[in-house]
């Protein structure tokens, strides 16, 4: 993207903070608006994907997939209690591969009550095998369950230097007018939310206010599950994709998503190699502008 480019797209979004992107070797980075720091905007999900544990052929997949990962510069890996054995999967393969100083780890809580939500995150960190590191980058809580409870106890973390950032996730647009809320009340450092050319909800609003509050934005369901291959199906990528340097059907929805300034970072999951090429090269070249970004969404609507 040009400066101009990039001048005319914030030009149409309130984010008045907002986005200096900085990309290092080519590969597009964001800032915390928290801090500062920059992080790369392809990033890794681990849900269903690296819920392997005791699986040798999938373990073998994950463990490569998270060194191409590391390899190509990505960083930010999102997981959760909730996923199953991916939390231990991640932490002894990021262990065995010696690569825990270069990620950007992040977790969540998914349980009620202070006390159970203590034990289950020191847990999390634990398997997570964040010693290795230093304090843990994020947690998150989960799906909003007793946010009020647990963004208590992660503000009180996070000044004893247990957690470098918090934050709060949905996967639906049936909990934004909670996730604004929360973000409208401060005190926190990421939201996690999905968006996607297949589900677009969060333009309407929540974007907007995320960016206005200096709050990071973490996309999920950045292909809708995978509704949206399954609309493109087996069509050919328009020819005019090439011009935001398009070589396949997720760097077209990736880059739509992180032409958005107010994301910060997107998460899709994978343990597949190729995949992991594919989605991180969205961070490269060009990113469409809004005009283009408007094209993009009406071409996906007439599949």
């Amino acid at each position: 993207m040009t400066r101009r480019e990039t001048l005319r797209l914030l030009a149409g979004a309130p984010l008045a903070m907002c986005m200096s992107a900085s990309r290092a070797a080519g590969f597009l980075r964001r800032p915390i608006p928290a801090s500062g720091e920059l992080l790369p905007a392809v990033g890794l999900g681990t849900w269903q994907v690296f819920d392997v544990a005791g699986q040798a052929e999938e373990l073998a997949q994950a463990r490569a997939a998270l060194s191409r990962f590391v390899e190509l510069g990505g960083a930010v890996v999102d997981s959760s209690p909730m996923y199953g054995s991916s939390e231990p999967v991640l932490g002894d393969l990021a262990a065995g591969l010696g690569v825990h100083k270069r990620l950007f780890l992040a977790t969540k809580v998914w349980t009620s009550g202070r006390e159970a939500g203590i034990r289950q995150m020191e847990q999390s960190i634990a398997r997570l095998r964040v010693a290795l590191k230093g304090p843990l980058d994020l947690m998150q809580v989960h799906n909003l369950l007793d946010a009020k409870t647990h963004l208590a106890t992660l503000r009180d973390w996070k000044t004893a230097g247990r957690v470098r950032y918090i934050g709060v996730t949905h996967y639906h647009e049936g909990a934004y007018a909670e996730l604004e809320r929360v973000v409208r009340a401060g005190g926190i450092d990421f939201v996690q939310l999905n968006y996607s050319l297949a589900e677009r909800a969060a333009d309407r609003r929540l974007l907007g206010v995320a960016a206005d509050a200096r709050i990071a934005v973490i996309v999920n369901r950045p292909f809708a599950g995978a509704a949206l291959f399954r609309r493109a199906a087996d069509r050919p990528l328009p020819g005019w994709a090439a011009e935001i340097g398009c070589a396949s059907w997720a760097q077209f929805f990736l880059k739509w998503i992180l032409a958005h300034p107010a994301v910060t970072c997107a998460i899709p999951g994978t343990r597949n190699v190729k995949h992991v090429d594919d989605n991180l090269a969205a961070a490269t070249g060009a990113l469409p502008d809004a005009a283009t970004r408007r094209k993009m969404a009406a071409h996906i609507d007439s599949l």
